[in-house]
């Protein structure tokens, strides 16, 4: 072996070089869109980058589906999730290498995962919020570190799978916008509530790729913003990764954004500002570019050794003997253990909305059960978007059924279609399929219906065929008859277990006055019925927090094109929610004391802070322990309380652990108009509890956190961006 890019032992950015020596102009632009085309003379085989990961492994046959990543999100449980990550990888591995083998080098059966989405879920309205990880940049920054830790793994030279960072920036809706849509958005609002995510997944996971957003912000187009793609991000950040543009972005230039006017211009715009593949075909309009004189073929050499980079880094150009991930078995892919690995995650996700009387968790011995809705017995609503083929779905009703004995009658109906009001197969009548339901619940001894909505209702552009909003919802309530179906079986005097399958918060205010049971189960993935059975039955003790404020109405909320923060979010908002950011109900009781938090500390020092918590119920379970920022004195406005530290633990009744969070500076520091941002001297109050320092979650739990105030002294010491 004579060529350098192929021995394993010369340095990378040598083997960068040599290959780069080698490519014509026509090859090196060939390299540079997602689906990469063989290089024969060089032995080269064609590479398609796009993959997708975001729950499991996407689009690409079998695979295990995990919970839909707001409901992992749920679980505020970051080494699960990174555990979760890694299972992943460890699929896509073996899954890419078996294929490979086979002669399959076609889409989704790469390794550069366009995953995960850690864009803020700003507005309950946007389809994609079930592809984030909840509305908290400390929240999604701290679950997005894990999964790109996980998936890209810790090996010294080669990457298990690269992850990527989308869609940078401002990019949460309306979907039906999204190509010619500009976020404008103030520099404080950016640097404090956008972009932190973006920043720990570059600076402090080493984030291999990061995908540019459809949108304009503050009038550049996201693919080709100097501001983002070149000041922030690599100056600022030190980012040494690939920049992918989202999928058609580049051609939205001279389509639809109308920044320029032919293909040329916009492939040349796009690579001179740091895009570096194009999910399209119109950078294959860079050799025309080049003759026009609008880019140097030394600026297409840039952007292609960082591409070339990753693949290396990946051992796409080594002997796979020489690859450790490439020995990965076929046979770990939707194994026993990662399907007993979804079940736990799909536990953690869901969330114990309300339980009056202590209903749940049902006994053993009832005579019979009700399950009914048009979320049962639904497939579609255990997998969200963006998933892979399981193997075995088990739905709610299998759950169930699964879970009790024979001596247990379960009766099923279906009570009305999901969301058609008329003319459905029902009939004339949207009610038709009431009168089952009825006679089910009248016949139990206890009810569980299963409502809410499903991925036909929300997501991506074109995606939801059902959506009136081009995959946003236009309204938050439940859809349908669905309602109607709930109180009529109500009516019924049964006892009822309401359980709300959904990507996105819903405006459920009947059922929380009237219902005495409720669950929020996400798109819970391919063993969620198993999941939530465990949950109704006591055999889990359910302990997931809302990442995600439930609001009453769609009227509290912002225009949705309104990219300002002020009144978005747990942390800025004034009205009061019907199930606020980070809630969740147990079944035991947890007593928090001995808080310890240094009365006052220099300006920039890291802040030590314990506490001592007791399961004082009679249950073993999960406590997710929170802690919150709201700094007093400071020189600009700051949120009302802002989350910087969780930890879930698991104790057994009468077991005590402490628990200890550190504050880094940047965690106290405050954001200036600017966008620059200091530690300032001054008070802060430091909240430590089960749930936020908000009026509504203390009214709702009857837990207040525990509080202690800070003062920092000293000089303001200002941050890097």
């Amino acid at each position: 072996m004579h060529t350098v890019f192929r021995q394993t032992d010369r340095p990378m950015e040598e083997r960068i070089a040599d290959l780069l020596e080698r490519l014509t102009l026509e090859e090196k632009i060939s390299q540079m869109v997602y689906h990469s085309s063989a290089i024969a003379r060089l032995g080269i085989p064609e590479y398609n980058w796009w993959n997708e990961c975001l729950h499991g492994v996407g689009r690409a046959g079998v695979a295990t589906v995990f919970p839909q990543a707001i409901g992992m999100a749920a679980s505020f449980n970051a080494p699960l999730l990174k555990q979760t990550a890694e299972i992943i990888a460890n699929e896509a591995r073996a899954k890419h290498h078996e294929m490979a083998r086979q002669g399959d080098r076609s889409i989704y059966k790469g390794l550069t995962f366009w995953t995960p989405n850690i864009n803020i879920f700003r507005d309950p309205r946007w389809g994609r919020g079930q592809e984030t990880y909840g509305e908290d940049p400390y929240l999604t920054a701290s679950l997005g570190k894990a999964f790109v830790e996980g998936l890209q793994g810790d090996h010294p030279k080669y990457l298990k799978a690269a992850a990527c960072a989308k869609h940078y920036a401002v990019h949460s809706g309306p979907e039906s916008l999204r190509h010619s849509f500009d976020a404008q958005v103030s520099r404080k609002d950016l640097f404090e509530t956008y972009l932190p995510a973006f920043r720990a997944l570059v600076v402090e996971a080493e984030v291999e790729a990061v995908m540019g957003a459809y949108n304009r912000t503050n009038g550049e187009p996201c693919c080709a913003s100097p501001t983002l793609l070149q000041k922030i991000l690599r100056e600022q950040w030190g980012f040494t990764g690939h920049v992918v543009s989202d999928c058609g972005a580049i051609s939205d230039f001279h389509l639809h954004h109308k920044i320029t006017a032919t293909p040329e211009e916009s492939a040349a715009l796009a690579v001179n500002n740091g895009c570096d593949l194009n999910c399209g075909h119109v950078f294959f309009a860079l050799k025309e570019a080049v003759e026009q004189g609008l880019i140097s073929e030394e600026t297409i050499d840039r952007s292609l050794a960082r591409l070339l980079r990753t693949r290396f880094r990946l051992g796409m150009f080594d002997p796979p003997e020489a690859v450790p991930y490439s020995q990965i078995p076929y046979e770990i892919v939707a194994c026993p253990e990662h399907r007993a690995h979804a079940r736990q995650m799909a536990r953690e996700s869901m969330v114990l909305l309300k339980n009056e009387n202590n209903l749940l968790p049902l006994p053993d011995g009832l005579k019979s059960i009700a399950v009914i809705g048009p979320n049962a017995a639904s497939h579609k609503v255990l997998v969200g978007n963006y998933y892979g083929t399981s193997t075995q779905l088990v739905t709610a009703l299998d759950g169930i059924r699964n879970r009790l004995t024979p001596q247990t009658k379960v009766w099923y109906a279906e009570g009305c279609h999901l969301f058609k009001t008329e003319h459905s197969y029902w009939g004339d009548s949207p009610a038709a399929g009431f009168a089952e339901a009825i006679a089910a619940a009248q016949r139990s001894d206890a009810v569980i219906m299963c409502l809410g909505i499903s991925p036909d209702l929300e997501g991506e552009e074109g995606a939801a065929a059902n959506s009136d909003g081009g995959g946003d919802r236009v309204n938050l309530g439940l859809p349908g008859v669905q309602e109607e179906l709930l109180q009529a079986v109500h009516a019924t005097g049964k006892p009822i277990v309401l359980v709300l399958f959904s990507g996105s918060p819903l405006t459920v205010n009947w059922a929380h006055d009237h219902i005495p049971a409720i669950i929020q189960a996400w798109y819970p993935g391919e063993e969620g019925g198993s999941a939530l059975a465990d949950i109704i039955f006591g055999d889990y003790n359910p302990a997931g927090r809302l990442p995600v404020t439930f609001v009453k109405s769609i009227d509290d909320l912002p225009e949705f094109t309104d990219y300002s923060m002020e009144g978005r979010t747990y942390r800025y908002m004034q009205t009061e929610p019907l199930y606020p950011f980070g809630y969740g109900l147990s079944y035991t009781q947890f007593e928090y004391t001995g808080l310890h938090v240094p009365a006052s500390a220099p300006v920039g020092s890291e802040i030590e802070v314990t506490v001592d918590v007791t399961n004082v119920g009679q249950r073993a379970g999960d406590e997710v322990v929170q802690l919150y920022v709201r700094a007093l004195d400071a020189s600009v406005k700051t949120p009302i309380h802002s989350l910087q530290g969780f930890s879930r633990i698991h104790l057994q009744p009468g077991e005590t652990a402490q628990v200890k969070f550190v504050l880094t500076p940047r965690q106290l520091a405050v954001f200036y108009e600017d966008g620059s941002c200091a530690v300032e001297p001054g008070r802060y109050l430091v909240f430590v509890g089960g749930n936020g320092p908000d009026k509504r979650s203390i009214a709702l739990t009857g837990n207040s956190p525990l509080q202690a105030e800070l003062r920092l002294e000293g000089q303001a010491i200002g941050l890097p961006f």
